[in-house]
This record gives C-alpha cells, structure tokens and sequence, in this order.
C-alpha cells in the first residue's frame, strides 16, 4: 500500500527535495540541542539527547511524507478532523493530568497532545472545504458557517482542558485559511470588533490561574516572586545576554534554576542569555528563510488546495515563533506555547516536522493543475 503511495522514482525523488532548506530546518535543530545541552548544565540527559533523537527520526519522518502524493492529504482532511477531535473527546474522559490541565493522552510507549495536531488538521480541512466551494460563496452564510463550525468546535474542547494558547493558535489558524479562501476583510474585522468589546465578559469566564496570567502581563512587577517570577527572570535572561551573549555554558539564570521552563516554553531566554541578541536574530532569520520557503511554494502551486496548505501551514509555524517570542519577552500573557524545534517535547515537534513534511510534498508537485 505504501508502495503505491510513494513514487517509485526515489534517485530522482530525492535529488527534487529541498536540501537547502532541510539543511537549514536541521540546523534549527542541531542548535537546539546545543541549547538544551547547555540548559542542563553542560550534559545530554535529561534533554538533549532525547531531542537529538526525537529530531532525527520526524526528520526522517517528514522526509517520508514529502513523497505522499496531494491527492492522499486531500482525501484524509477531514477524517483526520475527525479523528483529532474524538482525541480531544477522548483526553476529557481519559486524559492524563499535568500542571493542573488535563491535556494528555497517555498511548504507554508515548504521551501525546492532540490539541498540538489539530492545529494542522484544522488547516487540511480548511483548504479541502475552500478547494470545493464554488467560486463567489466564501462571503456567502453558507461559505461562513461550515468554517466557524470546524474551528470553533475544538477550539472549545481545547479551552475545557484548559488551554487557553492552543485554543487561540487554532482560532487564528483557523481564521487564517478563512481570510486566504477569499473571505472579505471586513467579516473579519466585524468579529474582531465585538471580541474586543466582549473582553470583559471573556475575563470573567477564565480561570484563575489565566485571570492571574493576565494582570502580571499587564504588570509583572506587581508580583515578582510569585505569579510574575516566570516573565520576570525572562525578561533578566534577556536582557542580561546582551549583544553577543555571556558565552556557551555561562547562563546564569538557567544553571541557578532562577529561569522556570528553561527547557520548554523559556527556552528561547536560555538561550538569549548565552547566544545574546545576536543568536536571536540569527534564529529568526533562519525561521524567516524557511517560512518564506514554504509561503512562495504555496504561490507556485497551481491547485487551491495546495495554495492554501501551504501557506495556512507556514502561518502555522510563524504562529509559534511570534508567541513564543512575545511571550518570553512580556509582550503578550504566558500560554504556555512552545518555541518550534527549540522547545524540548514530543508532541510540538511531531506537529512541526508533519507540517514541514506536508509542505516538502507540496513543494514536490506545485506544478500539478489538478487533484
């Protein structure tokens, strides 16, 4: 069955692959694991070399996806919608609790997240719903409704977890594709309008923790020893990195355990305080190069669907880097989402590398004019 997927033309294949843009995702990588290494203190447990692996084998992962023909994304849209969102059913009923947030699906060999894959989904849904509907009906009710429906759907089993930053990268995913498949600006703006007045009713059905999360955005110095201590002792890491960095194996705040989540959501202040502004300006740029990658090979493509996945998929990843570099810098509330391929985790990085896959595929066949 595989066989028949995958082009038999492998030489050719995979001299058609994007090299340079795998090396650069690769060195994203690598430098990851020079950050966790040093994160730990100068050794490869607990982080780095489970990252190392992780990394190499969704590499490799992607690297088999990018052989998957479109017609095969096209056709498994929506029931991988549907099956993501039984998941996110199922981590209500059977979830495994950590943190305070049932968030988890406990598989014995690995912990998974689905709310981390359905960020993807809702974007293949997306593109197969747009790349069907008849031309002129995007600003129609019936080009509206279907679209709220599968982006509100498990937006709202997300926020049941809860999950407050998933939820919004599904929400802006979501509303991403919706803008792309021709929605006029201005039925954005309208609910963009109301959100903001309703504001304050949305507050109120927070949690505490997130009601908490808010105000120390808002001012962090109110409570730095307690709710404002994560963004507090970023902003030091930061801040403290200067132009070029203390120097690999010199960050203070990570190895004195001041900087919470040094290995995950903070890991970008972990390395800012060794690589300094420098090492995060290199950073983006590489992160620039290959979303700028991925959005050209959605305007080379020749079919809608194609255009969209690539492009929504590229939004996807961009969404990570700009929150989480917010985040770390007190420019926007902790949520909790993780920096791609620099944060230590399974599920965020499994979901980066199926989007970097899918894109290879795109790339592989943007010349197709049909599906």
């Amino acid at each position: 069955m595989i066989g028949g997927l995958l082009n038999s033309r492998w030489p050719q294949q995979i001299l058609a692959l994007p090299w340079r843009v795998i090396l650069l995702v690769a060195a994203i990588g690598g430098f990851a694991v020079v950050v966790l290494y040093s994160a730990a203190g100068g050794s490869m447990t607990p982080w780095a070399l489970n990252h190392a692996v992780r990394f190499s084998l969704f590499l490799g992962m992607a690297l088999v996806l990018s052989q998957i023909p479109l017609k095969v994304w096209i056709g498994i849209a929506y029931p991988a919608y549907g099956a993501i969102l039984v998941a996110l059913v199922g981590v209500e009923v059977l979830g495994a609790v950590s943190g305070g947030s049932q968030r988890w699906l406990e598989l014995g060999f690995i912990r998974l997240q689905p709310s981390e894959f359905m960020k993807l989904a809702i974007v293949l849904a997306l593109a197969r719903f747009y790349h069907y509907l008849p031309r002129g009906y995007s600003g129609k009710l019936a080009g509206i409704w279907p679209p709220l429906a599968l982006i509100g759907t498990p937006a709202a089993l997300v926020m049941l977890q809860p999950d407050l930053g998933t939820a919004l990268m599904i929400v802006a995913g979501g509303l991403t594709m919706m803008f792309l498949g021709g929605l006029p600006l201005r039925w954005l703006l309208i609910p963009g309008t109301l959100g903001l007045a309703s504001l304050p009713l949305l507050y109120n059905m927070l949690h505490d923790y997130q009601k908490r999360r808010v105000l120390i955005f808002l001012n962090p110095e109110t409570d730095p020893l307690g709710a404002g201590y994560h963004i507090t002792q970023s902003k030091i890491a930061i801040g403290s990195g200067g132009l070029f960095g203390k120097g690999f194996l010199k960050g203070s705040q990570s190895h004195l355990q001041y900087l919470p989540e040094q290995q995950t959501d903070f890991v970008f202040a972990t390395m800012a305080e060794e690589w300094g502004l420098a090492g995060g300006v290199l950073l983006l740029l590489t992160y620039g190069l290959v979303l700028n990658w991925g959005i050209r090979v959605g305007l080379q493509s020749q079919t809608l669907f194609a255009r969209l996945l690539a492009v929504g998929l590229s939004m996807t990843i961009f969404f990570y880097v700009l929150i989480n570099t917010m985040m770390v810098m007190g420019l926007a509330p902790v949520v909790g989402i993780p920096f791609p391929l620099l944060s230590y985790g399974g599920s965020a990085m499994l979901t980066v590398m199926i989007a970097f896959g899918i894109l290879m595929s795109v790339h592989r066949q943007r010349a197709l004019d049909n599906l």
